[in-house]
């Protein structure tokens, strides 16, 4: 097994075995050296974003004091969600390495492809998702752009 998703697998294990969520884990990797780890806990906060990616990812940012992670790379027991994907690529780690597939994941409970179909469908969401106070939203993109000393990421 690869060193780095040997770390990954025992922390899902740990996080499984401690009934803290289930069976996933993640390491951020950066020149070869583990920069942060984690497992899924969700059911130990009660908190649904708490997967073991976007713990890992939040890890790594404290630790390297950026929230820009180029140059990281990340190893997850399985397939990442679509809300582990996305923060993947908003952190900019260059490479995903991944073990179970998320059609392998589907089988033991953890079905994404609804929120796949979703996020891929317009249609779908258009009864969950409406506009409101546009213009007034709007003033605060004006805001910022002009703002002088913003940091974009």
């Amino acid at each position: 097994m690869n060193k780095f998703m040997e770390v990954a697998f025992e922390e899902a294990r740990k996080g499984m075995h401690g009934n803290e969520g289930g069976p996933f884990g993640a390491v951020v990797v950066k020149n070869g050296e583990i920069i942060s780890r984690a497992h899924n806990e969700v059911l130990l906060h009660n908190d649904p974003t708490n997967h073991a990616e976007v713990l890992a990812i939040r890890r790594a940012s404290s630790v390297l004091e950026n929230f820009d992670l180029t140059g990281c790379e990340i190893y997850s027991t399985s397939y990442p969600c679509p809300m582990c994907l996305a923060s993947i690529l908003w952190a900019h780690i260059d490479k995903i390495y991944y073990g179970t597939s998320s059609e392998e994941v589907e089988k033991v409970g953890f079905d994404d492809s609804l929120i796949y179909q979703k996020l891929c469908n317009k249609h779908q969401l258009a009864s969950a998702i409406k506009p409101i106070d546009s213009e007034d939203c709007r003033e605060l993109l004006l805001e910022w752009d002009k703002k002088e000393d913003k940091k974009t990421y």
